[in-house]
Order: C-alpha cells, then structure tokens, then sequence
C-alpha cells in the first residue's frame, strides 16, 4: 500500500504548494494596488502519516435445538494525518533579497533560461541610458503619467533581433565593475534593426557589442543601465490589477493622470505584460482566482502573455527571496 498512497498524494500536495504559492504572489499584488502591506508565508514542512487498518471477525450465535450460526465480517480503515507547517518569511535576509536591486547577471541568466528580452526588459528594468521604463511605478502608484513610448520600442527592437537568432547577452565583470553585453551578430549588426537600436541608447550604429553597467561607477566605459528590485517588480506588475470602479470613486487606489488631466490607463504600459480582472462573482474559466476586498480577481487561462508574465515573476520571486 505505500507505493500507491505515495503515487496519489505527492502530486496533490505538489499540485497544492503550487497553487497556493501562485495566489499568494497575486494576493500581495492586489494588495500592493491598495496600498496595502505585503505578506509572504512559506511552506516549511510537510508530514504525512497514513494508517492502514484491516478488520477480521467471525461472530455466532447460539439457538437451543440448533447448531451454531457463523456470521463473518472484514473491513478495512484507512486515515491520513497530515502536518503542515507554516513560516512567515521575515527578517534581515528576506527583506535584503526584497529590496536588493536583481543582479545583472540575474537578466543574463533570465534570457537564457529562454524568456523573451523584451518581456524580460519591461519588468527588470527601470531605465537603460535616458529611456526611462517608468521608474516612479517601482513604488505605490504615482500620480502622474509615465513616459515608456522610448523605451519600449527599444525593447521591441532586440526583441526582433532575438526572434531572428541575431541577439545575445553576456554577463562579466570589468576592474570590478558588474556588466551586461548586448552582443548582435556579423549578419546583423549593420540591418535596419539594429541601426535603431544603437540610435536609440545614442551608441555608434554598425556594433556588435554594447556595454551597460551601473550609474554609480565612475570613470566608466559603459551605458547606464537600472535594474528594479522585487519589490519594485511587484509595485510595476501591480498598475496590472483592474480594480472595480467604486473603489475608484471612493479613493481606495490611486487614480494617475496625463499631463492633460485626463484618467491614466496603465494598460497602456502593462497591457501586453499582464492583465488581472476583477469581478463581484466567481469567474469561470480562470487560470488564478483569489477573493480580496469583496471581489474576485483572476487570470483568464486563455491569457497565455499574462500566464508568462506571471510565471517570470514566479521565477524571479524564487531568485531574490530565497538569498
């Protein structure tokens, strides 16, 4: 019986920590929308104790002028004690891997685990050069509107690059300085693409290497570049959440405006990174549902851009929260 009960019960409680991990990043969106404060609690231990119980008896009953009457009975009794144990993660290492800016050796080895540059890019990345990728939304929601056109269509530039095998990125260290290397490839470095490009970060056109690092080195050879950190990332993925129109006009969350005094739409800049709705009922065919503040907020499962953009998140939360 132990085989089979381990084949049954190890994906359900896989399935589960996988799930309930999952809400709980949307959750702490949600809340960042509202202004409310964070909370992450980890599963720290899984104990499972199963008891198999098999029951044989054979009962009779004695009649006068009859010979005994044998009445057999068998059962079997199974029961499951699971232990779960809850950590909140808290502490001076935890809120360190929150607050620390990712590592550009973490965006190399995000492209190379196969991520798209571009998605990549628009969620690590606050500024490369002067294109700024709205900065001020690393924190609770700013007021005024963001300026991204720039940096976003230079984000799509190496995205195309990438889709046609002509883009690369190298993580190395220079004297000490951390730096990430845009490498495009002989065949590419003199096309309409990449001439965009190096006009786009003011580089020299026809390059097959560009070099970025941190603003705060001086004397430095390299393009600035500005990562966010994880708190930044989930304060920018958070301009995502659609909240229900009452908590507008009562001033619940922040309402953002254009330079013209007109309503801010942020899927404008989040819209093709990730969407989560919001609904008075619970929605069907959903990849992510929580309950928050009297609503339901999801995912569609047909949302395949925002179900990656969330799986990244995943990931990168997995990076910075565990070091």
């Amino acid at each position: 019986y132990g085989p089979g009960f381990l084949q049954s019960e190890r994906s359900q409680y896989n399935q589960a920590i996988q799930k309930t991990n999952d809400e709980q990043l949307i959750l702490n969106l949600v809340r960042l929308k509202y202004h409310d404060s964070p909370l992450f609690m980890e599963v720290s231990n899984i104990a499972s104790q199963f008891t198999l119980q098999n029951d044989i008896s054979i009962t009779t009953q004695l009649q006068a002028g009859a010979k005994g009457i044998f009445t057999p009975d068998a059962g079997t009794f199974v029961e499951e004690r699971p232990t779960i144990s809850y950590s909140p993660l808290h502490g001076e290492n935890f809120v360190q891997g929150v607050l620390t800016a990712i590592s550009l050796k973490t965006i190399v080895l995000l492209f190379h685990s196969g991520w798209s540059v571009e998605r990549v890019f628009k969620v690590c990345l606050q500024r490369i050069d002067k294109l700024k990728n709205a900065p001020g939304a690393s924190g609770p929601t700013p007021k005024i509107a963001p300026k991204t056109e720039k940096f976003f269509k230079t984000a799509k530039f190496l995205q195309q690059l990438q889709s046609q095998g002509g883009l690369d990125l190298v993580y190395r260290v220079i004297n000490g300085e951390p730096q990430l290397v845009i490498r495009i490839s002989e065949a590419f470095k003199n096309s309409e693409t990449a001439n965009k490009f190096a006009r786009s970060i003011n580089a020299t056109i026809g390059q097959t290497s560009y070099v970025f690092g941190a603003p705060s080195i001086k004397d430095k050879q390299s393009i600035d570049i500005v990562t966010r950190s994880l708190l930044g990332i989930m304060f920018y993925l958070s301009e995502a959440v659609e909240v229900p129109e009452q908590d507008i006009v009562e001033g619940r969350v922040t309402v953002t405006k254009t330079d013209d005094g007109e309503v801010f739409d942020w899927a404008e800049i989040t819209g093709e990174l990730l969407r989560i709705h919001n609904s008075p009922n619970p929605p069907v065919d959903v990849s992510l549902l929580i309950f928050y503040r009297n609503y339901w907020f999801y995912i569609n499962d047909s949302d395949l851009i925002s179900k990656s953009t969330f799986s990244l998140l995943a990931q990168i939360y997995a990076l910075q929260a565990e070091k």
